[in-house]
């Protein structure tokens, strides 16, 4: 998902689905040790993009704190 994408995200919408994506990342994750999935490249893209919430997550917060 890009950064425009998500800046046009609800507060709620960012934090059900930066959930989601955490659960998604914990379970590829597992299910990677366990035996290798068909592409690993997904688990370094879903890490960037549980980033990028997370980024947006904060400059919404550091605004709200400014006012």
């Amino acid at each position: 998902m890009k950064t425009q994408d998500i800046s046009k995200l609800s507060q709620e919408d960012l934090n059900r689905k930066l959930a989601e994506l955490q659960n998604q990342m914990i379970s590829l994750t597992l299910t990677h040790k366990t035996a290798p999935i068909e592409n690993p490249m997904r688990i370094k893209s879903l890490r960037k993009t549980i980033a990028r919430f997370n980024t947006e997550l904060t400059k919404r917060n550091s605004a709200v704190a400014a006012q």
